[in-house]
Formats: C-alpha cells, structure tokens, sequence
C-alpha cells in the first residue's frame, strides 16, 4: 500500500512541478519512447535470469505492491502452534508428531493457524527439521547446521531476486540514454523539416534519458530498497521458527522454547512477555 501511495507522491509532485514551470505534461509522454525503455528492461531480465527466477520476481514485486509484510499477529499465532505442537510432544511422545508433519495441511494442530500454513517455506522448514528430530541420532549443533543451511539457501535466492531488479534499476539510466540517441538519429533524419519540428523530436528524444533516470531513481530503485528490508524482517519470522526448535531439540520445556522464538523476533513486531503467556494460555 505504500510503494503505490509513494508512488502517486513521486507522479504528483513530478507533473505538479513541471506544470507550475510552465511544462505540458503531455509532452512527457512519447509511446515510442516508453517502448523502447520499457521493452529493452523487460527483455534484459528475460536474458538474465531463468524461468523460475522471472516468475519470482514477478511475485515478489506483486507482494511489494500489496505490502505483504509479517506482523505481530502473525508471531503470535506462530508461538501458539509451536507450543500446542511441542507439549502434544511431550505428552504423548515425539512419535506422535509424524502424522502432524507429514500432512500439515489436515493436522488437528498445525491446520488451526492459517497465516503459518500460508507460508509455504516455514511450513516445509517445521516439517522438515521435525523429521529430523524424529529419525533421533543427530546432536544439536549439528542439527543447527543443518537449519542454517536451508535458511542460507533461501536467503541466497531472495538475494537474487534482489540483485537482478538492482542491476536493472542501475541500468535504466543508461537505457534512457539509449532511447535519447535513438530520438536524435530519428532528428538527424528529419534535418530539413523545419525548427518546430526539430524541436519536437529533440524534446521527444529528451524525455528518453528523463524517464530513464526517473524509473531508476524515483521508483524502481526505492522499491528494491523496500523489498530488501521486508525480506530482513521477514527473514526474523524464520530465525524465531528456528530458535524454537533447537531450544525443543535441546529438550527445553515448550514455555522456554516460545521464549527463545519471542527473543529472536525484531523489537518492532516481538509481543512483550505477557502478550506471549497469554497466547500460551489459548495454545492450552
């Protein structure tokens, strides 16, 4: 929501300025060079990345736009399951968890908490490292390597999402720049049209590098920006999950294990000590 609200202050401010210097901001559009910026973006990812990455990208980009982030709400809920799943544990043995992990999807415990199920990388991520404890023989730390190396592997691929939108927000300049001499080879070519005509495709050609630097500086730039910071918060929803298991690995009480998840979440979202043991009081 507020990637489109900054964006309709960056257009504002833009056509609202220009128009009190006395502009048209009609002039600002030329269909020829929007195709030519746009297109030469569009097919240099396609040349970058590959399918899967493209399509990620895509995701990630609608997922800005929706300000899809992770709240406190979110956190609680987590805590809820984790406790409800670590005391069944205790109670009636770890074996009893394999029906729960191995379909989470129809679990009597995990299937209750939605906004869990909905991430599809922590629920394969709880599944996972439950089995492991299961199959039994693994120390700790070699289990919190094994963690590491899929939160790693996940991070590595967000990252990629992020570097490829950098590169090409780092690029539309240069495109801008592509489409302006473009503009003035079309001007070359008209030599003998007249003035007013010369300068009606010079400016046409002008708007080339103008709404180059404008899609990198004004908005692809900043929402790479956003991005990276969501997948930095986001990513504390995955540190929380894991710091919960290895306490429950380590043979924590599930009371301690929700604290060590509640420590790890990031001061803006992590609910107090008391908001905590009352989501414990509903997981009972």
């Amino acid at each position: 929501m507020f990637v489109i609200i900054g964006s309709i202050v960056v257009l504002t401010s833009l056509l609202l300025g220009f128009s009190i210097a006395g502009g048209n901001p009609i002039s600002l559009v030329h269909i020829s060079e929007i195709i030519i910026i746009v297109g030469i973006g569009i097919g240099s990812v396609i040349i970058t990345n590959p399918m899967y990455m493209i399509m990620k990208i895509i995701g990630e980009m609608l997922a800005l736009l929706k300000g899809t982030t992770t709240k406190k709400e979110d956190y609680l809920e987590l805590m809820k399951m984790l406790f409800e799943l670590f005391q069944f544990a205790k109670r009636e043995g770890l074996i009893a968890l394999e029906p729960h992990i191995e379909s989470p999807d129809t679990s009597s415990i995990i299937s209750k908490y939605p906004s869990f199920l909905k991430n599809h990388h922590a629920t394969i991520f709880l599944t996972d490292t439950l089995k492991v404890i299961l199959s039994g023989g693994i120390p700790a730390h070699d289990l919190e390597d094994l963690m590491d190396l899929d939160l790693d592997g996940h991070h590595e691929e967000e990252h990629s999402v992020i570097n490829s939108l950098t590169t090409l927000a780092d690029a539309f300049p240069g495109i801008g720049i592509v489409a302006a001499v473009l503009g003035i080879i079309v001007t070359m070519g008209a030599i003998n049209e007249g003035a007013e005509s010369i300068g009606e495709k010079v400016a046409a050609a002008l708007t080339g590098t103008f709404l180059g630097i404008l899609l990198s500086y004004g908005f692809l730039g900043p929402m790479v920006k956003n991005m990276e910071m969501i997948h930095t918060l986001n990513g504390k929803y995955m540190i929380a999950l894991k710091s919960a298991l290895l306490s429950f690995a380590k043979g924590a009480p599930a009371a301690v294990a929700i604290e060590y998840a509640r420590r790890a979440i990031d001061p803006h979202n992590r609910p107090t000590f008391e908001e905590s043991e009352e989501a414990i009081k509903q997981a009972k």
